[in-house]
């Protein structure tokens, strides 16, 4: 797991001394897309947000490209290369399209083009606030922000939230092809199972806070009785 560009090992992190996550051990490589996956409560946004040093751990390690993240803040963890999208897509929505891109530094032409690339469809609005972008515009517009930043790991915590799955499809190819392209490490938090396993190298299940199951992708997607228990917060005899 050392050359891992993401890892945690025997991970338990939580709330007012309440852990929600338990023993947590898994590995993103670089240029890999990992789903983790469970039912609501089941510990993956916490899992995100201590990845992202907005929780701290009560036990175990969160490692970038090896190194300890311990006492390294949320925004030295940026700086390093770990980008956060959470869910709700952690956008202004009184900023216009490009407000939002020169907020994030991209204030010279061919950076913003970059991001343009990535989503075409915000190039028209980018004189719109966010506030009147369809949901599925505000989640282009929060996925790009991300992208320009050419993390080493990226976290997206339920970019389908309230989206149609025909719009997901969408959105999600761009991912993938971003994590190939760029050798971004990508653990990707998703409802939509079976859309996340599609474009995922590998999956880990969580239950009440508890690892239940690691495999490839394809082999999870052929197991529907354990994806079936882990959507319902179900433990698997």
């Amino acid at each position: 797991m050392s050359g891992a560009a993401l890892s945690l090992e025997t991970l338990t992190a939580g709330y007012d001394r309440a852990p929600v996550v338990r023993e947590l051990t898994l590995s993103v490589e670089a240029g890999e897309v990992v789903a983790l996956i469970g039912a609501n409560g089941a510990g993956k946004t916490t899992t995100l947000r201590t990845i992202s040093g907005l929780v701290k751990p009560m036990d175990g390690f969160v490692r970038l490209d090896g190194a300890d993240l311990a006492g390294v803040s949320p925004v030295a963890r940026v700086h390093r290369g770990i980008v956060h999208v959470p869910q709700g897509r952690g956008i202004f929505f009184g900023l216009t399209v490009a407000e939002h891109l020169r907020l994030d530094g991209l204030r010279d032409g061919a950076a913003q083009e970059t991001a343009f690339a990535h989503f075409p469809a915000l190039r028209e609005l980018s004189g719109r606030r966010a506030g009147l972008l369809s949901g599925g515009e505000q989640q282009m517009l929060a996925i790009a922000r991300a992208l320009v930043r050419q993390p080493r790991v990226l976290l997206l915590d339920e970019l389908s939230l309230g989206l149609a799955p025909v719009i997901v499809e969408r959105l999600l190819p761009v991912v993938r092809e971003f994590a190939s392209s760029h050798g971004t490490a990508v653990l990707l938090v998703e409802q939509h199972v079976h859309l996340a396993l599609e474009i995922a190298d590998r999956g880990y299940v969580l239950s009440h806070g508890e690892l239940v199951a690691s495999d490839s992708a394809e082999r999870l997607r052929a197991d529907s009785a354990l994806l079936t228990a882990s959507y319902l917060g179900e433990r698997r005899a």
